[in-house]
């Protein structure tokens, strides 16, 4: 039998998670952010991240065909003590992204299934699977990816079909109404929800290699990004000027469907699959730091356990002082250090490509 660490994530489970799972973590609260930075022109910096976020994939995957991991490639170019710095600035930065699906899910629990519950009793449970799963290896996510497309695509598609129709799609035009000031700003201040590129750097050795895999992984993404791109046009066309208020998107825009009457609130059960499908998503940043520092430290035996439960108690703690201040917290994200995002999601991904795969390449 073949053990977990020896398997390789193939393409297609890949290409699930590309194009059907990172789009969830963008219909929940990146919605009424762009409305709130851009106005009707949030549109377009949310084509603006999806074209650079496909582009930092096209890079990671470029290196997939190496066959080694990312730390044996930074080892190779910088040697071993620096591998190790680097490694965990990178996994310190997944940690500290990992709170912006975390609070946000933590949010959308809380706002959407439940009324009377605290939200720290309905949510921690959410941290036992957490350690659970972190203390997996990275690939383990391949066969869960082969139930999280499909799952995904019946969310959003389902969501989709019920809100289209309520939706007045005039309301983003004229597109570029709002001038290139809120572009920038709508563009610079929602770079924290695009951070899938460097998820993908652990990923590497592990990938099974197939032809063209860093351009069928950048369209597959860019296909996941018209799907955002979509929903975000449904949102405002349903909202317009309240936009800014709609948090929690995807459990809204289906509601006003005209058939609830009759139906019930048949949305639930879209919402239910797409809120699973988020549960693994906001894990994934927190495992993929681990699996960085497991790499650069060496998968001892006892480590991955200690490592999951310390990091998701850390975790927690945050979450409950941070329990009534997610609106601070994401402004903070957002506007006051912005900047660092694009140094990990973008040039982070380019700078890789520079990365010796023997130590006596010259790059």
């Amino acid at each position: 039998m073949t053990s977990i660490s020896s398997r390789k994530i193939t393409a297609r489970q890949l290409y699930f998670y590309l194009a059907c799972v990172t789009p969830v973590g963008k219909l929940v609260i990146l919605p009424a952010r762009l409305a709130n930075y851009a106005g009707s022109d949030l549109l377009l910096p949310a084509i603006a991240h999806i074209l650079l976020q496909a582009a930092a994939v096209f890079c990671v995957l470029l290196l997939a065909k190496r066959n080694k991991s990312f730390f044996e490639l930074l080892e190779n170019s910088v040697g071993k003590i620096a591998a190790r710095i680097v490694i965990l600035i990178i996994s310190a930065f997944l940690f500290f992204v990992s709170l912006v699906p975390l609070l946000e899910q933590k949010s959308f629990v809380q706002g959407t299934f439940y009324d009377t519950i605290p939200s720290l009793v309905a949510f921690a449970p959410f941290f036992l699977l957490s350690a659970y799963l972190c203390a997996k290896p990275l690939i383990s996510y391949g066969r869960t990816w082969d139930i999280l497309g499909p799952l995904a695509i019946v969310g959003i598609v389902g969501i989709l079909i019920l809100s289209v129709t309520q939706a007045d799609f005039g309301a983003i035009l004229p597109i570029g109404s709002e001038g290139i000031m809120k572009f920038l700003q709508g563009t610079g201040y929602t770079f924290c929800w695009f951070f899938d590129a460097p998820i993908l750097l652990f990923l590497l050795g592990k990938i099974e290699p197939e032809k063209g895999l860093a351009w069928k992984g950048s369209l597959f993404y860019l296909l996941g990004g018209l799907c955002v791109i979509f929903f975000i046009v449904v949102f405002y066309g349903i909202f317009e000027q309240t936009a800014v208020n709609q948090i929690f998107g995807f459990s809204k825009t289906s509601k006003y469907f005209s058939g609830m009457t009759v139906l019930g609130r048949v949305d639930f059960l879209f919402i239910y699959a797409l809120a699973f499908v988020m549960i693994f998503y906001t894990t994934l940043p927190i495992q993929a730091g681990i699996e960085g520092i497991l790499q650069a430290f060496g998968r001892k035996k006892y480590l991955p356990t200690l490592l999951s439960l310390g990091v998701n108690l850390v975790l927690i703690i945050l979450t409950a002082v941070f329990d009534y201040e997610f609106g601070n917290v994401m402004h903070f994200y957002s506007e006051k250090i912005f900047f660092i995002f694009p140094v990990f999601t973008l040039l982070l991904p380019a700078l890789a490509l520079l990365l010796r795969r023997k130590r006596h390449e010259t790059s």
